[in-house]
């Protein structure tokens, strides 16, 4: 076994599309954006990752194309909207960081399929939902954080994420809700493994464990561990990079081992991707987005700016983090891993209360 890493490591015509399914949306962050106003063409992208990360891409794009990138962002809610305006949607391009999004955007018959040569020779067919309609743009890994506090016996345990439902991590395991997708998707790969009764048991074990009410988001719960709330903590990957590349929380980066799980089948890998709509009114400029998105100078932003892992093979990875490639992970299983979602959400569910 690999010992854990403990490195400190929109144009006025597309706005007004917009107004009239607008109020549902009063809820939502959203977000337009407009680089060059001179530009001749438009795409236009439903995102659910935050503007602030893929903004530098998109003024790459309208700078090399011409082509300006109109962005709604928001945490929830773009399918059901996407899935109200049908064909009058504007609409081109989603832009998940979870491939639970996609895997419904699919099952909804929200996307059509992609067959452009660029796009299939970049992207490893692993990476790649099998029947062509969603790409992984990104990986990022699930794994566990733990305090540097720990004896080297008690890092050596943290070996498969059942793990963390021992006696021994009693009050002492921090994690943001169960329930949040990134959990279930977790979850979700343990039911695949194991089946939906020994799951729930190791939920319970877990919950048991906990040091606190899960709340927060992944940074919090290293934060939580620097502060001495708790020892260990589940989280994404890049969230490593990301506080070291802020003064005011290198320190919480600083105060962990990053533990990639190697027993039990490894490590659960989710993704950041990408999907074209089924009604996109600018196919074109959509798939010369996604061309420029799986292009090594876009993968390379991906793994030096955002600490994720590129989806390109011949892409370095992030400096701060051990090459994935590395390690054994379930990126293959990810289309079956999807039909237990459903169930793991609920066993999530069940053991939060």
């Amino acid at each position: 076994m690999k010992k854990p890493s403990s490195v400190a490591r929109p144009p006025a015509t597309f706005l007004a599309s917009f107004l009239a399914s607008f109020l549902f949306l009063t809820s939502m962050a959203v977000v337009f954006s407009a680089p060059t106003p001179a530009a001749s063409a438009e795409v236009n992208v439903y995102s659910f990752r935050q503007t602030e990360l893929v903004r530098g891409l998109f003024d790459q794009f309208t700078e090399a194309s011409d082509t300006k990138v109109n962005v709604v962002y928001a945490k929830s809610g773009l399918l059901e909207r996407l899935r109200q305006e049908g064909r009058n949607s504007p609409a081109d391009v989603i832009l998940s960081n979870d491939f639970m999004v996609l895997h419904q955007a699919k099952e909804q018959n929200l996307l059509q399929k992609i067959d452009n040569r660029t796009i299939l020779a970049s992207i490893p067919p692993s990476y790649r939902d099998p029947d062509q309609f969603w790409f992984a743009l990104t990986l990022r890994a699930r794994i566990i954080y733990a305090s540097k506090r720990l004896s080297t016996a008690q890092l050596a345990s943290l070996k498969d994420y059942r793990d963390l439902a021992d006696p021994s991590w009693g009050k002492r395991l921090c994690t943001r809700p169960l329930t949040h997708r990134y959990n279930v998707g977790l979850i979700a790969t343990i039911v695949d493994r194991y089946g939906e009764e020994p799951t729930s048991q190791w939920l319970d074990g877990v919950a048991g464990n906990f040091a606190r009410k899960p709340q927060g988001n992944d940074r919090a719960q290293v934060k939580a561990i620097y502060d001495g709330q708790c020892d260990v903590a589940i989280g994404n990957s890049y969230y490593f990079g990301l506080m070291m590349s802020n003064p005011e929380q290198t320190p919480w980066a600083q105060s962990v081992h990053a533990v990639f799980p190697e027993g039990g089948g490894g490590v659960h890998v989710n993704i950041s991707g990408m999907a074209m709509t089924r009604h996109a009114p600018n196919r074109e400029q959509a798939e010369a987005l996604m061309v420029f998105l799986v292009s090594p100078q876009a993968q390379t932003y991906y793994a030096q700016a955002n600490h994720e892992y590129p989806a390109r093979a011949d892409v370095a990875s992030t400096e701060l983090l051990p090459d994935l490639r590395d390690f054994e992970t379930d990126i293959r299983k990810l289309p079956s891993i999807a039909t237990h979602l459903d169930a793991a959400y609920e066993l999530a569910r069940r053991a939060q209360q």
